[in-house]
């Protein structure tokens, strides 16, 4: 069937959240999703290579899509930022890359090889190595769930300086994320309020509505047109 097919994996590098590959068939729009992420991309259409940096999304929208193209994405995790260009000066935006080729792309000044969805990890840590990417070690703690030894306003200031958010925002928007991919999967409504610790179904639903930019009843029968998240599994984290 025509639209715009996702896969994605998770990564043991604590620098990324996830990989996807993506491909377009017969589709010009999607509805994008709301996330805290920042990323690269690289996709070729009609035997042209390109790249480009996304930033983190505050809510859903529509975006364009290339028809037929293929994409590989890497999504950084939350709290990484690349060294010229904060997280939070992405949120809602991006940058195209320039001098893209299907060898490879420039960034942070320095020629880099394009990755396929196999080689994220290499190229992630060739930037880390070379300090094009860094990240706040705080924010990187709370992430994995530990308690730094400063005061609350310290966190909160330090975490919207890495990220563009409050910690509450990346919570809500990675909720409903997660609540799509179960609902997607069949899991029912009272159970992802349940299991999500939303207050009631109205309460998911306006989240939905918010960040995913689909009903419940549209992600469980796969309506509503393209969608950019793959809801083939459960979301990671």
């Amino acid at each position: 069937m025509a639209g715009l097919h996702f896969r994605t994996r998770a990564s043991d590098s604590p620098w990324i959240h996830s990989v996807w590959t993506s491909t377009s068939d017969q589709v010009t729009e999607m509805t994008s999703v709301a996330t805290a992420c920042w990323g690269l991309v690289f996709w070729n259409q009609d035997g042209r290579a390109y790249a480009s940096i996304t930033g983190p999304e505050t809510a859903t929208g529509t975006a364009p899509v290339p028809e037929g193209a293929s994409f590989v994405g890497i999504e950084f995790a939350v709290g990484t930022s690349l060294r010229t260009l904060p997280a939070p000066a992405l949120v809602d935006g991006g940058v195209d890359l320039p001098d893209a080729t299907r060898r490879a792309f420039r960034l942070d000044g320095v020629r880099w090889e394009t990755p396929g969805a196999d080689d994220a990890e290499a190229l992630v840590a060739r930037l880390v190595r070379s300090g094009a990417v860094v990240r706040d070690p705080l924010v990187a703690e709370i992430r994995r769930g530990q308690g730094p030894a400063v005061t609350e306003r310290t966190v909160e200031r330090r975490f919207r300086a890495a990220t563009g958010f409050t910690r509450g925002a990346v919570r809500q928007i990675e909720r409903a994320r997660e609540a799509a991919t179960l609902l997607a999967s069949g899991s029912p409504v009272a159970d992802v309020v349940t299991g999500l610790d939303y207050f009631d179904e109205p309460h998911l639903a306006r989240a939905l509505r918010r960040y995913v930019g689909r009903t419940a009843r549209h992600l469980r029968d796969g309506t509503g047109g393209a969608i950019a998240l793959s809801l083939d599994q459960p979301a990671t984290s």
